[in-house]
């Protein structure tokens, strides 16, 4: 019986779709379709009752052909071998599209940090950069927060690295996403969030389209969907339902972003038992009632102007991508959209920016961090932003400029992508050069 594609053999056959589009050289491909390299560490890990528990952790470097690998740690149960290859390769994709000089990699832990204490947490974060540290480095490999880890994992991953390594120059560049006493840089935390706003912005604009009181629904409510939000109100889009894991709050005339994101800092989550109109006061007790708690499902269903997926993958199938009623969709989290919907929205004309393409912005203020660690020269917030937002621009305009055909964005990135990828290789000569016609096209026979 034959097996079942896995997410990586999906990633590859769309790479292989974009390559047949720009005639690319077929060996490219072949290098592609299979990472560099491939870890796989057993970290036994002391329990603070004296037990040992094993844990299983991953990097998966995809590709260095621009330049060293980069991509984040991700600490959660359902971590496994083929979603960090995956995501590996995802991020090689990526770091082409918004032009960074990086490769791509992944890797993360099968655990649930939150039946972890504070001390096993850190223990086990060190024991996996231990495990990693011939593989990783300021000019090699550079991990960064993914998804439940953060700043302060990232200084137990620099702390780690910096130990074992204390004569290596730049070795504070080996992570990013640090806490700015420690290296980090300004605007790192909002990057991904403020990145997605920024490509959004940009793709509305060179549609015609106005952004001024457009409703908006955010499926996922941490660092990313948190800030994305808390950015698109004070852009002035109308942000109507937000949600977690554990489902959402809606409200047609839009939702008080702030004080929903002031009760969440509080309390630690969503707050769904509480109407949070952005209502004024003449309006508000005629309104109030507007509001309900609505599943993760129903958010996703949504009539609205722009739907953000900032949640998990997987989120938008052949099961509910019918159901969709949202304008445009923003991809903030990865894969939140399997192939066969993928096919089906760009057959219902319904466009997608993509997540190679919308959520870059962290990998891109990655590389700023990296940068100034590597010059110890730091920037302002506002310097941050702006290059950011020219970062995110320009991509954006890349991949409008060269769609044509009827091709998605998503298709469209990965043609780009694919073409910077190529001329990489080919002038690396990882690859044999084979005759080219006129219009830059390889002969593949």
């Amino acid at each position: 019986m034959p097996q079942a594609n896995t997410s990586f053999d999906n990633l590859i056959s769309t790479l292989q779709s974009a390559g047949d589009q720009i005639s690319a050289h077929p060996d490219v491909i072949t290098y592609l379709a299979k990472p560099q390299r491939t870890v796989q560490v057993e970290i036994p890990l002391p329990l603070d009752d004296g037990t040992i528990q094993v844990f299983h952790g991953y990097r998966v470097q995809h590709n260095n052909a621009r330049g060293p690998y980069k991509g984040g740690v991700r600490f959660h149960p359902s971590v496994d071998l083929d979603e960090t290859k995956t995501l590996s390769a995802l991020m090689t994709i990526k770091t082409a599209v918004v032009d960074l000089p990086y490769g791509g990699a992944k890797g993360g832990i099968t655990v649930d940090p939150q039946a972890l204490s504070d001390g096993e947490l850190q223990r086990l974060s060190r024991l996996f950069i231990e495990r990693l540290g011939p593989v990783i480095g300021p000019n090699l490999d550079i991990p960064a927060p993914d998804l439940n880890t953060n700043a302060q994992i990232m200084a137990w991953f620099a702390d780690e690295y910096s130990r074992l390594n204390s004569t290596e120059p730049h070795r504070i560049a080996t992570i990013t996403g640090k806490p700015l006493s420690l290296g980090g840089s300004q605007g790192r935390e909002t990057a991904t969030g403020q990145g997605g706003l920024y490509v959004l912005l940009e793709y509305l604009q060179q549609k015609n389209l106005s952004s001024l009181g457009s409703t908006v629904a955010v499926q996922g409510f941490g660092n990313v969907g948190l800030h994305f939000a808390r950015l698109a109100d004070e852009a002035g889009f109308k942000v109507v339902a937000i949600s977690d894991v554990q489902g959402g709050i809606y409200h047609p005339d839009g939702l008080d972003v702030g004080s929903i994101i002031k009760a969440q800092t509080i309390g630690g989550r969503l707050v769904k038992n509480i109407c949070y109109p952005k209502l004024n006061v003449a309006e508000s007790s005629r309104r109030v009632g507007d509001c309900k708690e609505i599943t993760n499902a129903e958010l996703i269903e949504l009539d609205v102007d722009i739907l953000v997926l900032a949640a998990i993958e997987n989120q938008i199938d052949a099961g509910n991508v019918n159901k969709l009623r949202a304008k445009l969709i923003l991809e903030l989290a990865n894969n939140p959209t399997t192939p066969a919907a993928d096919f089906i929205l760009n057959k219902n004309n319904l466009p997608v920016i993509p997540d190679i393409l919308a959520n870059a912005g962290g990998v891109t203020v990655s590389y700023y961090e990296w940068t100034q660690n590597l010059q110890n020269l730091y920037w302002t917030k506002d310097e941050v932003a702006r290059r950011l937002k020219h970062q995110m621009q320009s991509a954006t305009q890349a991949i409008l400029s060269r769609q044509k055909n009827g091709a998605s964005l998503r298709e469209t990135a990965y043609q780009l992508a694919l073409s910077r990828l190529q001329e990489t290789i080919l002038l690396r000569g990882w690859v044999k050069p084979r005759p080219q016609d006129a219009a830059g096209r390889f002969n593949n026979r």
